[in-house]
C-alpha cells in the first residue's frame, strides 16, 4: 500500500540557512523542526527531504561535503527520535534546463517510484516559492514556512498555509488531516 509523504526542503525549513552549507559541523537544527518531524511521524507521514544543491555545479561543495552533510543531518534527527525516509537533491544550476531543480517534479517522482509514496493526502513544505510551486504541479498541499526565506516569499505565492516554523506545519496538518479522517 502506497504511503502518504511530507516532502521537505532542507535549508531554512528543517536546518539554518547557511549559503552553499559544506562543513557537516555547520549543520543546525531550527526551532520546532524536531517536534514538527516527530508529530508528522506519528501521524504515519513518511518524511523525505528534497532539496537543491547547485553548489556542487558551481564547484562551491563537493558531492562528499554534501553527503557529509546529510549524515550529519540525519545523525542528528536519529538522536531525537526521528528518522528520515529518503533525501534527493538535484546539483542543477537555476539556468539550465532541469527535469530535477525545484520547481521541477523529477525528484518528486523519483522518491514516489522509490519509496512507494502517493501524491494524494501528501503535503510540500519550504521555505521557497519552488517548493510551493513544486507541490502544487502534482497536486499536493502546500505550506510556507517563514523560517529561512520564507518572510522573504511569503508575497509571492499563495500556499494553503503559512506556518512560523516545521512544528506550527505539522499542527496545521494534524488539525485538518484529523478533520478528514
Amino acid at each position: 500500500m502506497k504511503q502518504r509523504a511530507i516532502f521537505l526542503d532542507r535549508d531554512g525549513t528543517i536546518i539554518k540557512e547557511k549559503h552553499y552549507l559544506r562543513d557537516y559541523s555547520d549543520v543546525e537544527l531550527i526551532e520546532g523542526a524536531i517536534k514538527g518531524l516527530k508529530l508528522l511521524k506519528k501521524m504515519g507521514f513518511k518524511l523525505v527531504i528534497i532539496t537543491n544543491q547547485s553548489g556542487i555545479k558551481r564547484g562551491l561543495i563537493t558531492e562528499d561535503e554534501l553527503e557529509m552533510v546529510h549524515r550529519k543531518l540525519e545523525e542528528l534527527l536519529l538522536k531525537k527520535g526521528v528518522a528520515i525516509d529518503g533525501i534527493y537533491f538535484s546539483p542543477d544550476l537555476p539556468i539550465e534546463i532541469s527535469r530535477t531543480r525545484k520547481p521541477q517534479t523529477g525528484l518528486l517522482k523519483k522518491a514516489k517510484e522509490e519509496l512507494g509514496l502517493k501524491f494524494r493526502g501528501s503535503y510540500s513544505i519550504g521555505d521557497k516559492k519552488e517548493d510551493i510551486e513544486m507541490g502544487k504541479k502534482k497536486g499536493l498541499k502546500t505550506i510556507l514556512v517563514l523560517t529561512g526565506y520564507g518572510r522573504e516569499n511569503s508575497g509571492e505565492i499563495k500556499p494553503d498555509f503559512v506556518a512560523e516554523n516545521l512544528l506550527d506545519a505539522a499542527l496545521w496538518i494534524r488539525k485538518n488531516f484529523l478533520k478528514k479522517t
